[in-house]
């Protein structure tokens, strides 16, 4: 299922994020591109450059915000000035969902700025899905979470990470950003067929994917985005596009970040995968 009401019903095909080195590229040749994925936290400031070049993005091209600080599995509510910012920045850029990552991250007002693993049991499938709809409801807009690459496991675990991640969006009711990089790299770290993963996911709720390259190292892998994408994670991206369909995709650079046209050009090798997505649309609703 491509367009849905976990990404409120739209079409948006292949996207890039919106980096710094790019900007000029951008604003001065004016590439097509289908969409620019934001990190939302970087534009919530009230002025400055950033949000004076993304308004120049906006005249001309469309814009999907994506977070880093929402701490979804925190036992604390969402902070509501937070809130308050991130639902003034989705009236500015009238993007049609939000996502963010299925992690945690602050206690007690002090933050980590790290994407930390949960543990994977019914305590914080509950509270997690309480602090999603509690988002959901205040910005008014469809949430997508994004399952997170993760490098520590915790020994009270009830059920599998796509498990944990399946109860916690039929909980809250929302939307999956399924970055197929992230399964990889944990599948390695943890040793899981990753294959498992992706045909676990509820086809019907992925509302968006996202693709990236990694760093190997001698006794794990790192997500790194700064690498082509590999065959593997390509191959879980065919699979995951076979089950949900054409749904936007988003390929992430975010390190030796190389010219505009190399990671468009990277981007753009999804539309290998795409095609088929039409026919099997009927088959993912089926199996959603």
């Amino acid at each position: 299922m491509a367009a849905s009401r976990f990404n409120n019903h739209s079409d948006y095909g292949i996207g890039i994020g919106l980096r710094i080195p790019h900007y000029q590229h951008i604003l001065q040749e004016k590439p097509v591109v289908d969409w620019f994925e934001i990190i939302s936290e970087n534009y919530m400031a009230e002025g400055g450059r950033p949000l004076a070049v993304l308004d120049q993005i906006l005249e001309q091209y469309r814009v999907v915000q994506h977070g880093v600080s929402m701490y979804f599995g925190n036992s604390a509510r969402p902070n509501r000035d937070h809130l308050k910012k991130l639902k003034r920045l989705t009236k500015r850029t009238k993007t049609p969902w939000v996502s963010d990552h299925l992690c945690w991250g602050s206690v007690d007002g002090r933050f980590t700025h790290d994407l930390l693993p949960m543990p994977y049991t019914w305590e914080a499938v509950k509270t997690t899905a309480r602090n999603i709809r509690e988002v959901q409801d205040y910005l008014e807009l469809p949430v997508a979470v994004e399952n997170v690459s993760s490098y520590a496991e915790f020994h009270l675990s009830e059920m599998t990470e796509w498990e944990f991640l399946n109860e916690v969006v039929e909980e809250a009711d929302c939307g999956i950003l399924l970055d197929v990089n992230n399964i990889y790299v944990s599948s390695r770290n943890h040793g899981f067929d990753p294959m498992d993963y992706v045909n676990s996911v509820p086809a019907g709720r992925v509302a968006q994917t996202h693709i990236a390259g990694h760093t190997e190292f001698k006794k794990y892998i790192l997500d790194t985005h700064d690498h082509p994408v590999i065959d593997p994670v390509w191959a879980l991206y065919e699979r995951a596009i076979e089950r949900c369909g054409r749904v936007a995709t988003l390929l992430e650079w975010d390190d030796n970040i190389p010219t505009f046209d190399e990671v468009h050009a990277e981007a753009l090798k999804a539309n290998r995968y795409l095609p088929d997505a039409i026919v099997q649309e009927a088959t993912a609703t089926h199996e959603a």
